[in-house]
């Protein structure tokens, strides 16, 4: 996401600049981070699984698509951010009952959708 810029700065104070990736990454960074509004929305941004929970969550999903999107997450951590989310009301818990057997899915609303959207991710 960084280089060395060639060509400038002292060999002992290198200067670096980002790349294209990291501009990319730059960008999507500062979308999400201009979506929170308050100290308690920024405390949340910062932990670990919460802008990939919602980078998967555009439509409709149920517990173990999210999990198996997210590999190395474990099902505490997922439920933990799901329950946080869901306070926040960055995320809404839809219960279907017409299948035999009721099932939740998870899906980004209000903030939560403004940061999906913003880190664009295509299924």
């Amino acid at each position: 996401m960084i280089e060395r810029n060639p060509g400038h700065g002292h060999p002992l104070r290198p200067e670096f600049r980002l790349t294209p990736f990291g501009t990319e990454a730059a960008a999507i960074a500062s979308k999400i981070i201009t979506t929170a509004r308050s100290e308690d929305e920024i405390r949340l941004l910062r932990k670990s699984w919460t802008v990939p929970v919602l980078a998967l969550t555009g439509t409709p999903h149920r517990f173990s698509a999210i999990k198996s999107g997210l590999t190395i997450i474990t099902d505490r951590a997922l439920s933990s951010s799901l329950h946080q989310l869901e306070a926040q009301n960055w995320i809404r818990r839809d219960i279907h009952t017409a299948e035999r057997m009721p099932f939740p899915t998870y899906q980004a609303v209000n903030t939560g959708m403004a940061i999906n959207r913003a880190v664009g991710l295509t299924h």
